[in-house]
């Protein structure tokens, strides 16, 4: 009895000084009530690999087809060594220390069940759950990197046993073999990998909580094939209804987080609540950022007095996320954006590089031709397992700034430490919104709400996550990129520092097809310059010219170049 109650007391101390999370009516709270607004990052692309991430979409979606392209060209062996490096570098202690440092307070870990577990095709007794220690330890890693951050990790997931709908590349769904909701095994196999892991993290604090089914999207009854028009949802209510009572038999603290079918939004059917420490998740892309667009959330935390998380968003521009942002803040909403690393990444906080030899498997696999050596191969896939080490990637402080400080602050920044005398390329405007920082015509992707508003936002798809249009340079004597695609009233702004007043000459390096003019200004609208820049006939065929007695007083200036017609390429501009 002594011992009992010691035990108790030590769990109460432990959860006392932490920050435990609970729902207390439509707020997510710590255990000392107060409310906790949830800033977090989804980890896509370590446990489960879509396509897109590792620019294989056009030919292999799904892991598993990812994985057979991979083996096909270095072998079974080869291909396992490849993903024990890619998960070993793909998200370290490195990683969330720098995601706690950037601002964020909690991290969503999409989780392959297939690292925790055998398929059911594999288990030698069917009926019985083979437990592969791969995936626990990983998380138990990733959390003890949380605990040391004082940041929450929310369990979700990903990819269920069989795959929990029909867009196969988000859950790995092999549909050669019985899905989540064929198989009454594959279900037991998904209640019971719950029940496993809320029986070894049910006293972690730092455990924000557990997504039990990422973005169903399967057409029980309706005729949508990703259950966009399901009415009832029956089946879907009901196992996660009895994956809760599995977590409960064995974890009475913890959040549960619920999604509805098509791809987690549509709540069609919901049954009567079944916990009381439960948070409905929806998710967020492509569309407007107002009360209307998240209307249904706000409905259902108001009908049933719970709190709501938006689970999942991203891949749009640096301005969506700050009025995405501003939207959730204003109504006291938490959110998990996606993802964390992916190649050739604008929009997310950091991205893999490419390389050459890479891109030469990519064009085999999708193109046929020569096949590449299984040496060659190799190497080229093991670098790129080495690029996703956080030392080799490349953070994105334009999208962090998006994310947090251009939320509550209007100004701009410096992008770099201008100073003149000294060379400006292009690409390195100011940090800052739109209208404070560069003004761009495209600069959003809302082909959800309205189709005809699909937009490519930084058309180069290079460098930065602003509507500037950011182009590779070939040219070895610039920063690699350029800006492009100008138009009519565009401008782009720079933060420069003069060592002392005095009047400067810019040498503007361009190119342009047809004849066309630039104007710069300061940033009250003082008109420093005119300049007429000649055709160069291509848009890599760089010219130079000059334009004396531009003023620059001592210390900071802002200085804005306007295009006074389409068709500008920016390359730099030299300060003399």
């Amino acid at each position: 009895m002594k011992r009992a109650i010691l035990l108790s007391v030590l769990l109460l101390s432990q959860f006392g000084t932490s920050q435990l999370l609970r729902t207390s009516g439509q707020k997510i709270v710590s255990d000392k009530g107060e409310n906790i607004q949830l800033r977090g990052l989804g980890l896509g692309g370590w446990m489960l690999q879509e396509g897109y991430m590792l620019k294989t979409a056009d030919f292999a979606g799904p892991q598993y087809k990812i994985k057979e392209k991979i083996a096909e060209l270095i072998g079974e062996d080869g291909m396992q060594e490849f993903y024990k490096a890619y998960l070993k570098n793909g998200i370290t202690k490195q990683d969330i220390d720098f995601l706690a440092k950037a601002g964020f307070n909690s991290i969503r870990l999409p989780m392959h069940y297939n690292l925790y577990t055998l398929p059911i095709e594999k288990e030698p007794v069917k009926g019985k759950d083979t437990w592969l220690e791969e995936g626990f330890k990983m998380t138990d890693d990733l959390l003890q990197w949380c605990k040391d951050n004082k940041i929450y990790l929310i369990l979700d997931l990903h990819a269920a046993p069989g795959g929990q709908g029909n867009d196969a590349n988000i859950s790995d769904n092999d549909k050669t073999k019985p899905s989540l909701w064929e198989s009454e095994e594959n279900q037991r196999k998904t209640i019971a990998l719950w029940k496993k892991l809320a029986e070894r993290y049910k006293n972690e604090p730092w455990i924000g909580g557990y997504d039990i089914i990422n973005e169903p999207n399967i057409n029980f009854t309706g005729k949508n094939p990703n259950g966009t028009d399901e009415m009832s949802n029956a089946p879907l209510w009901k196992l996660q209804k009895d994956i809760t009572a599995a977590i409960r038999e064995v974890d009475q603290k913890h959040i549960i987080f619920i999604e509805g079918n098509g791809w987690g939004n549509n709540y069609n059917g919901l049954i009567p609540i079944w916990d009381n420490n439960m948070v409905f998740s929806f998710h967020k892309y492509w569309n407007d950022n107002d009360d209307k667009t998240i209307q249904f959330a706000l409905d259902l935390r108001a009908k049933h007095n719970m709190p709501i998380w938006l689970g999942e968003t991203g891949e749009n521009s640096n301005v969506w996320f700050t009025e995405l942002i501003q939207l959730l803040d204003k109504h006291n909403i938490g959110y998990a954006f996606w993802p964390m690393k992916k190649i050739d990444n604008i929009a997310g906080i950091t991205n893999v590089k490419t390389t050459p030899e890479y891109e030469k498997l990519l064009s085999y696999w999708k193109n046929g031709g020569e096949k590449p050596s299984k040496e060659y191969a190799q190497k080229a896939l093991m670098k790129i397992a080495d690029n996703y080490k956080f030392s080799n990637v490349e953070v994105k402080n334009d999208v962090i700034d998006a994310m947090f400080r251009q939320v509550t602050d209007g100004s701009s920044k410096p992008f770099k430490n201008h100073q003149a005398p000294g060379r400006i390329f292009a690409s390195d405007y100011d940090l800052g919104r739109m209208g404070s920082a560069y003004l761009d015509k495209d600069f959003i992707n809302l082909w959800v709400s309205d189709p005809a508003k699909r937009s490519e936002w930084n058309s180069g798809q290079q460098f930065r996550n602003d509507g500037v249009d950011i182009y590779s340079c070939h040219d070895t004597i610039t920063n690699q990129y350029y800006v492009g695609k100008t138009e009519t009233g565009e401008w782009l702004q720079y933060t420069i520092n003069s060592k002392t007043g005095k009047n400067y000459t810019f040498d503007i390096r361009y190119s342009s097809i047809s004849a066309s003019k630039i104007r710069l200004e300061d940033s009250s609208g003082k008109l420093l310059a005119n300049i007429t820049l000649q055709a160069t006939g291509k848009n890599e065929n760089w010219a130079t010219v000059s334009t004396k007695n531009i003023p620059l007083q001592k210390g900071e200036n802002k200085i804005r170049i306007i295009f006074e017609n389409d068709g500008v390429n920016l390359n730099y501009f030299e300060i003399k």
